[in-house]
């Protein structure tokens, strides 16, 4: 069984409404269905992880990515991880 794929979600769950990407990870709509399809193979998925990549600069790129390693590592991303931490959650 080949390993899993970390889903790219960092839990800042907002369409931008003229590019179609997702604040946080940068997604489509319909990429974020793929990632959640049975079927969808890892093979999918890196590359998906690459594309996502390239939409992404700055701040966002730089927030994105210490929150994904935070995701691996920990299985939280640090926005869910400071919200749960704040509501006591």
């Amino acid at each position: 069984m080949s390993e899993k794929v970390i889903s790219p979600c960092i839990s800042i769950c907002k369409t931008d409404p003229i590019t179609g990407f997702c604040y946080g990870c940068a997604r489509t709509n319909q990429e974020k269905k793929m990632w959640k399809e049975a079927n969808t193979t890892n093979e999918w998925k890196t590359k998906n992880l690459e594309v996502i990549l390239t939409r992404m600069e700055g701040w966002q790129l730089k927030t994105f990515e210490e929150s994904y390693k935070h995701k691996i590592r920990e299985g939280i991303s640090l926005f869910k991880k400071d919200f749960l931490k704040k509501n006591k959650l």
